[in-house]
């Protein structure tokens, strides 16, 4: 199976149009994923969708299994995976139902598993380009095509939450040179490249976070609402990016651990060997 995983945000909770419809529950070593995978396809391909925050948003920023989502996607046989997230934006230009996708990442959250790696194990992957330039340049080129105004490249700042920010931080994150800021993603980016998964995000600007001077401060109902006005612009440049993607893969992210595991073969414990066979077994069996 080599189908495209889509992580459903903040109001984006399921994916309309799948046939073939079917759940799969995947334990990972690394705990129970957020919900079931709801697997299906659209247009002939292949589709591997995951609510980030369980549907019914159980979940805090903090409390998602960021490691068993990625890993349940790997486990899927998924090789790429977009990001649908709603954003605040800390550009006067980027304006609320935009759609950026962002090209790099600061990661300013507190009390997260980042990695894989550990317990025996070592690895170090290049994270100087994050996303994958294949995924994103497919995104960006869609959501031209079915009407958005589309922000290619830039900074998402992913703070820990659950809070939004005080006016104060907001004005900091904006010195940064940050354009984009939510709660979330930073995880994903780092994980998915590890799993050797590409990795996209389609950022929804719901608004101003609280920089902006006459700017009501943001409120859940607002970006809830907004969200829910680019949910059917989100599915329709998803579905799309499918036919625009090159089958094999020719970017990078394929071979993300080939140079990356440090630890000498024979030092790795048994237990963390199996547990991250998945990921490590064709570098080191």
């Amino acid at each position: 199976m080599r189908a495209l995983g889509v992580i459903g945000g903040s109001g984006l909770y399921q994916m309309t149009g799948l046939e073939n419809r079917r759940e799969e529950c995947i334990g990972t070593p690394f705990g129970d994923p957020s919900d079931a995978y709801v697997l299906g396809t659209i247009e002939g391909r292949d589709i591997a969708f995951l609510s980030r925050h369980g549907r019914g948003h159980r979940l805090l920023p903090s409390e998602i299994n960021f490691r068993g989502n990625i890993y349940g996607f790997k486990a899927l046989g998924v090789e790429r995976i977009v990001s649908v997230s709603a954003v605040g934006s800390l550009r006067e230009e980027l304006r609320p139902l935009d759609v950026a996708v962002p090209d790099q990442f600061i990661d300013a959250t507190r009390h997260r598993p980042s990695t894989f790696f550990g317990e025996g194990i070592v690895a170090h992957v290049s994270l100087a380009d994050p996303v994958c330039p294949d995924l994103s340049e497919a995104l960006v080129s869609v959501a031209r095509a079915c009407g958005a105004r589309v922000h290619a490249g830039g900074t998402y700042l992913c703070i820990e939450g659950p809070q939004f920010s005080t006016r104060a931080e907001s004005q900091l994150y904006r010195s940064f040179k940050a354009d984009v800021i939510g709660m979330t993603n930073a995880q994903e980016v780092k994980l998915a490249r590890e799993a050797e998964i590409c990795y996209a995000t389609l950022a929804m600007i719901t608004d101003y976070d609280c920089w902006r001077q006459g700017e009501a401060a943001v409120t859940v109902e607002e970006v809830v609402a907004r969200l829910n006005d680019n949910a059917a612009m989100a599915q329709a440049i998803v579905a799309r990016a499918l036919s625009r993607l090159p089958e094999p893969r020719t970017c990078d992210c394929a071979t993300a651990l080939r140079n990356a595991i440090l630890t000498e073969a024979s030092r790795i414990p048994r237990q963390t060997r199996d547990r991250l066979r998945l990921l490590v077994g064709k570098y080191l069996d």
